[in-house]
């Protein structure tokens, strides 16, 4: 039997007729989510659920869906349209109606969907690379795929799953958020040590202090310092990898091309915009190839992000492009498509990243390539299906947000940081604080991503995580001391637990506060 006959088909008739019900229900429930309370799903596990509650219906119709690899294509197309809609393109188009361009929203949301695809197909050619791996962590990744297994087989480790979601369930309402203790469990100590040490700089800067280190624009330098070194880390690798002639020789063309591909779409978006009259001709161009970089570093580093650590600063990340934007002397409108065709790109390449992972853990880790081969295209087409559906049900239904007040509240943000416009100390701060974002990421080396980390933990406030990261740490060093290799199973399984039931649970309270 061919390997494409034993993995089934996103468009098999049954499967996609699903699929396009279930993506429409899950764009509108994120689309409420993002505009009525602010927040973004862990949309991998929540897609993942729906999947195994669809199997377990007692219809011979719905039977089929009994098979893993079925549910994870089904996981993936709820996934894509849940966030590539909400995040990925209303997101954008909102903050264009914000600056009172309502007639350029449509033009927008053409620049996002591409943008998505762009991001979508980036990844789908680096995942499995020494620049992305699938044994990275990537924590949702991880904990989708416990959670359609445990589903499936049942048993001890079911039970231990289950407690470990009765931990994150209860966690909530606490006040812990269990999600993090789930990644520091099965990710990198340093890494997350770092992003730790971010959280809790951030919270407590200000009170111990006196000094808002946001208002001070640190962490933005910060990532960018990092952000910039982590990008000649990689640029290492792929020259390492030409000269070694190693399977990782097709990192390099497939960022080359992505980067043609964002030029292009950039340029296509900027001219059907009318943006030419708004900047002379150098300008023009040099907006352009600053789109395109602002889109690939932007899905990078919110990529790295999310597989270290499971939290990604994707917002912050296209802020601060914006900031720089401005530091350059783009005129407004044109620094409303760049923030939104850069903020269209970092969130789907991280929640592709976590159906992909979970895929890959439900085919076997790899064992059987030509296998993952073909499910790895079959989730691919899933996420463009997915991202299909959204941008049909977006176009129809943004008018109905945005004539109601609904916004993503990121998008006031940076609809008032453009109408405010650059302070003169600005370029300043940025490049001061770059400086030891730099330098920690450069001694962290590329394997490790220290700098990233510290400056996602400092763009984020939330020091309650910082404590429990560094809790949760200091028990994995325990337990991994006096139980060895014994206690590392029970905590991979109790950390998807941990992580399955925080979403569920968020999902669940942000529903609840839409009635």
């Amino acid at each position: 039997m061919s390997t494409r006959a034993r993995h089934p088909s996103v468009f098999e008739p049954t499967t996609l007729a699903f699929a396009i019900v279930f993506a429409v229900v899950g764009t509108i429930i994120g689309l409420e989510l993002l505009t009525r309370i602010g927040i973004s799903a862990n949309t991998s596990i929540i897609a993942a659920i729906t999947a195994i509650a669809v199997s377990r219906i007692p219809v011979a119709l719905f039977s089929q869906f009994r098979d893993l690899q079925r549910q994870n294509l089904l996981q993936t197309v709820i996934s894509a349209a849940t966030f590539g809609g909400a995040n990925g393109m209303l997101l954008p188009m909102g903050l264009l109606w914000l600056t009172g361009r309502i007639d350029l929203v449509p033009i927008m949301l053409l620049g996002a969907l591409a943008g998505l695809v762009i991001d979508a197909t980036l990844l789908y050619r680096l995942f499995d690379t020494k620049l992305f791996p699938a044994t990275g962590l990537w924590p949702a990744g991880v904990a989708t795929a416990e959670c359609m297994i445990a589903g499936d087989q049942g048993g001890k480790r079911a039970r231990l799953l289950g407690v470990g979601a009765l931990a994150g369930v209860v966690g909530y309402p606490l006040g812990i958020p269990m999600d993090v203790v789930g990644v520091c469990w099965i990710g990198n100590i340093w890494a997350l040590f770092m992003f730790g040490l971010g959280l809790l700089v951030r919270g407590y800067s200000g009170p111990v202090l006196q000094v808002d280190v946001n208002e001070l624009f640190v962490p933005h330098g910060f990532m960018i310092g990092a952000g910039f070194v982590a990008i000649v880390q990689i640029a290492g690798e792929i020259r390492r990898s030409h000269k070694s002639g190693g399977p990782d020789r097709r990192v390099g063309g497939a960022l080359f091309r992505a980067f043609s591909a964002f030029t292009i779409a950039a340029a296509i978006m900027a001219v059907l915009a009318g943006l030419m009259t708004e900047m002379s001709a150098p300008m023009f161009i040099g907006f352009v190839l600053f789109a395109a970089v602002a889109a690939l570093v932007s899905e990078l580093i919110v990529g790295i992000a999310a597989m270290h650590s499971g939290w990604f600063p994707a917002f912050a990340t296209a802020l601060i492009f914006l900031l720089i934007g401005m530091a350059l002397g783009f005129p407004p409108l044109p620094l409303a498509f760049l923030i939104g065709f850069a903020a269209s790109t970092g969130p789907a390449f991280a929640d592709m990243g976590y159906d992909l992972k979970a895929g890959w853990i439900l085919r076997g880790k790899g064992k059987d390539p030509d296998l993952e081969i073909a499910g790895r295209r079959e989730q691919y087409a899933a996420e463009l299906l997915g991202f299909g559906v959204a941008a049909i049900a977006v176009y129809f239904f943004h008018q109905s947000y945005f004539e109601a007040d609904l916004f993503p509240p990121w998008d006031r943000v940076a609809a008032t940081t453009i109408a405010a416009g650059a302070s003169p100390s600005l370029a300043k701060a940025l490049i001061l604080w770059a400086i030891p974002g730099a330098l920690i990421q450069w001694l962290g080396g590329p394997n490790r991503q220290l700098g990233v980390l510290f400056a996602t933990g400092l763009l984020i406030f939330n020091p309650v995580a910082g404590w429990t990261a560094m809790v949760a740490l200091a028990i994995r060093f325990y337990l991994t001391r006096r139980f060895g290799e014994r206690a590392e199973n029970p905590m991979y399984i109790l950390a998807g637990g941990f992580i399955a039931g925080s979403a569920v649970t968020s999902f669940a309270s942000a529903t609840l506060k839409l009635k």
